[in-house]
């Protein structure tokens, strides 16, 4: 069902494709790019959905917080000036491809 615990992911898995399974822990949409923070027994793993990936992204624009999905995507380290120091996996997010609703 998962390949990582969100809060186990780092710089390590950068390049590899996981599949996390969690609560939605908070939702953003920035003008086009949906972004969910996932929640599960470990932490918390930031998750962008593009709008090229069209039923995942509609998928991720119907879920609300504490939906409970299954996401499976491409780490890769966040954008230079969008790293989060407070968060143990605030260097990389989820570049999510395929969204399940639990």
């Amino acid at each position: 069902m998962r390949s990582h615990y969100c809060g186990v992911l780092n710089e390590a898995q950068i390049g590899e494709t996981v599949t996390l399974c969690g609560w939605v822990h908070r939702r953003r949409d920035h003008g086009g790019v949906i972004f969910l923070d996932l929640r599960d027994r470990d932490g918390i793993a930031q998750v962008v959905v593009d709008p090229d990936t069209e039923e995942c992204f509609a998928l991720a624009d119907s879920v609300r917080n504490e939906y409970v999905i299954q996401i499976t995507g491409l780490v890769r380290a966040r954008p230079a000036g969008t790293e989060n120091a407070e968060m143990t996996t605030g260097q990389i997010e989820v570049l999510g491809r395929e969204l399940v609703i639990l």
